[in-house]
């Protein structure tokens, strides 16, 4: 059950090992971390003693201290680092835990490992909620950082920025999400509302087909509002979004032109739901994912 990270980063050694070595460049990356301290050492040859903190929000925070109990250097030119962390915080699942990180150069890069563990407070509670969502999520978490850091040595492209486009791409692909599923649920499946079918019947549906025609339409924008949501590294999605919102606007204005005169008008909801698919597209490149890595440990190792 031990957590394994793994990516290829094209760069040098010494700049990663600076921006992973170095706490103030490490917590600029590591979104498990808000804030790492290394403690002073009487010597260099003492571990480096640490602290570490992630604030929860609403003035809370998780604490701990952890060391570097060793890294060497073999002849074939890969580093290793080993580490040990624990944390007395009352308010924190991991009790104590330890792990590695490991430098390998290749010919065209660095191959980044990380692997790590820890034991966990608050009995089978504790356990349970563990495996089931605190494990998974840390291994996102360390994976995801893992391809921040590799687009900010590969494409200089600052953590705080991927952090930016990271938000507001996934609050635009939501959002997009959530309108597809409301109007294809609410008004047009649930409640059936009669502005709904009375711009079909003004756009030449009879009045026997508008039920069917709106019932097949909600089923659409519902499994449009899904895919949104599944497909979220596709393009496809937010351009067929910004598509139909073109056709459905030139349609109002042309069947139904008494709607735009309303509030809440169906053009003014188009055209936001349109700039938000628009926004989602604009932040889609260079995008930090968990995918990038590999998160099982090659048996060959």
């Amino acid at each position: 059950m031990g957590i394994y990270v793994e990516i290829r980063i094209h760069g040098s050694m010494e700049e990663l090992w600076e921006k992973t070595q170095n706490p103030d460049l490490h917590e600029r990356w590591d979104a498990r971390f808000t804030s790492i301290t290394y403690l002073p050492r009487a010597a260099e040859s003492e571990p480096q003693r640490f602290e570490y903190a992630t604030r929860l929000g609403f003035g809370l925070a998780i604490e701990g201290e952890g060391e570097t109990v060793g890294s060497r250097d073999d002849p074939t030119g890969r580093r290793t680092s080993s580490l040990r962390f624990w944390s007395d915080d009352a308010k924190s699942l991991i009790r104590e835990g330890a792990g590695y990180w490991q430098y390998t150069p290749l010919e065209d890069g660095i191959r980044f490992v990380t692997g790590y563990d820890y034991q966990t407070r608050f009995g089978w509670l504790g356990r349970t909620f563990d495996r089931c969502v605190f494990r998974p999520l840390m291994g996102w978490a360390t994976a995801w950082s893992f391809d921040r850091l590799r687009l900010w040595i590969e494409k200089g492209i600052d953590p705080a920025v991927s952090m930016q486009r990271a938000l507001t791409h996934g609050l635009a692909r939501l959002t997009v999400a959530f309108v597809w599923l409301y109007q294809g649920l609410v008004p047009k499946l649930i409640a059936r509302h009669t502005n709904e079918l009375a711009m079909l019947t003004d756009a030449g549906i009879t009045d026997s087909a508008a039920p069917t025609l709106l019932l097949i339409a909600g089923i659409a924008e519902v499994v449009l509002g899904v895919a949104v949501l599944v497909c979220f590294r596709r393009r496809w999605p937010l351009v067929l979004t910004m598509l139909l919102m073109l056709l459905a606007s030139i349609g109002v204005a042309v069947n139904s032109p008494q709607y735009l005169w309303a509030a809440f008008n169906p053009v003014s909801l188009n055209l936001l739901l349109a700039v938000v698919a628009l926004l989602g597209l604009l932040n889609l490149n260079n995008l930090p994912s968990a995918r990038n890595c590999l998160r099982k440990k090659p048996e060959a190792d």
